[in-house]
């Protein structure tokens, strides 16, 4: 059976192997064919494609299967899923000190905090809490007082324990966890949507009711894959936008 064909690549040193090979064979799988093999190439053809180990290719290939990009089957192959290949989300690697420049610089107000029950939007990431500990702060110009966003974060108990609520007022919760309490993160997903401004949202934030705002889920995981913290925020759709540079090399 042939099998598919995917686009070369020249490797960049300062990012993860295993990323740049699913990235790539991502882009080749989602810019084929409809005639192409839907059949990959076996691990050790695909390493050898790309010059690297069958290690780091089977980290590659098990980032497109949790996409649902792909299908492996044992002792048949690795397939591309059709059905799967026009939805499949972009990730992207930054670093954790980006996502804390891009929250820093400006007032903050802790509005409130205490202990909720865990929404049912958020189960998913706290399978075994039935209660975790929330902070809604209003984040501020320094310069106008104009209000910019506001975020609600969704802490794990025994984390919020160790967090001064003065520290939240100084500094964004992913330094505090980090640098304060001593998490172990290893890495934050960011989805950012576009939203229409809830009656809530719009009083906070200053604008007219269902008004446009961006509205941000970062999701912080510890390097044992469990997650710390959930941070939804809601931003000023006419005071913010979020730009990705990308390097060719």
């Amino acid at each position: 059976m042939t099998s598919f064909a995917p686009d070369s690549l020249v490797l960049n040193r300062k990012l993860p192997l295993w990323y740049q090979v699913s990235q790539s064979l991502r882009a080749s799988i989602l810019g084929r064919s409809p005639q192409d093999p839907l059949r990959l190439p076996t691990e050790e053809q695909l390493a050898g494609h790309y010059g690297v180990s069958v290690l780091t290719m089977r980290q590659a290939l098990k980032e497109l299967e949790d996409e649902g990009l792909i299908t492996r089957h044992r002792r048949r192959g690795t397939f591309i899923e059709p059905s799967a290949v026009r939805g499949a989300p972009v990730r992207l690697l930054g670093s954790v000190d980006a996502i804390v420049a891009q929250q820093s610089g400006m007032a903050t107000e802790l509005l409130d905090h205490g202990t909720s029950p865990v929404p049912p939007d958020l189960a998913e990431y706290f399978p075994d809490l039935t209660e975790v500990t929330t902070y809604h702060r209003l984040r501020s110009d320094e310069k106008t007082g104009e209000p910019t966003n506001h975020a609600l974060n969704y802490v794990r108990p025994e984390l919020a324990e160790r967090i001064d609520r003065e520290d939240l007022v100084r500094w964004p919760m992913t330094k505090v966890l980090r640098d304060v309490v001593g998490a172990d993160i290893s890495r934050i997903t960011d989805t950012v949507e576009a939203r229409l401004a809830d009656p809530d949202t719009a009083r906070l934030l200053e604008v007219p009711l269902l008004s446009p705002i961006l509205h941000y889920t970062g999701v912080t995981y510890d390097t044992a894959g469990r997650p710390l913290d959930v941070a939804v925020i809601h931003y000023r759709g006419d005071r913010f936008s979020f730009t990705v540079t990308l390097e060719a090399t």
